[in-house]
């Protein structure tokens, strides 16, 4: 089955982004040590409900104020939350080739609400390039999971088979390929341009 769309991932392949500055920021604003804000947030389980949709951003406030039991102010944890981004423009002229080329393209990836809407605020290429938007918080469902998958590509109104995904996560790949999509790795630029021509995708770059 000949392939008819192509999903990106965004953290990694599309752009770059820094946990470590992500903890450094909010342990700024709450006046904590980054190990803390890094034990209430990802041990406890506080940024996979947040990335499964489970709570929104103002319950994130909440329960982050609850947890620590610091105040800062909303717009405040969601900025230094969010400033976290950079693009990885080699991806990103890639993919606007693509686009260029007839391609229909889309993102699936694992994120929560502030850290999409700061993507799509920054960097707005990404919403001119990429016409669908898979995102765990939305769908309520996290790669591998089999069920991101299939509502990616009920989404794209398109078989498993004829999906072609690229991730950074190895685990994702194959949570993709489990669920029929064709699927590789990201390591470079150049490796995933072979990887596309290798598959028959032509475009110009």
């Amino acid at each position: 089955m000949s392939l008819k769309f192509l999903y990106f991932d965004l953290g990694i392949v599309l752009v770059d982004f820094s946990i470590e500055r992500m903890l450094r920021q909010i342990a700024a604003v709450a006046d904590m040590r980054p190990e803390r804000i890094e034990a209430v947030i990802f041990a406890g389980g506080l940024q996979r409900e947040y990335e499964l949709g489970r709570i929104s951003s103002r319950e994130f406030h909440e329960r982050f104020c609850r947890d620590t039991g610091t105040r800062p102010s909303f717009d405040d944890l969601l900025q230094a939350a969010g400033e976290i981004f950079s693009l990885n423009y080699p991806m990103l002229a890639v993919a606007a080739r693509l686009q260029q080329a007839g391609w229909p393209l889309g993102i699936l990836s694992n994120t929560c609400e502030c850290h999409w809407e700061y993507c799509m605020k920054e960097y707005p290429a990404l919403a001119q390039i990429f016409s669908l938007r898979a995102t765990s918080y939305q769908i309520g469902a996290v790669k591998p999971d089999a069920a991101i998958f299939n509502a990616a590509a009920k989404m794209a109104g398109c078989a498993p088979e004829e999906i072609f995904f690229v991730d950074d996560i190895a685990g994702h790949v194959a949570g993709a390929k489990a669920a029929g999509f064709d699927a590789v790795q990201y390591a470079t630029t150049s490796k995933f341009v072979e990887d596309l021509r290798s598959r028959g995708i032509k475009f110009n770059y």
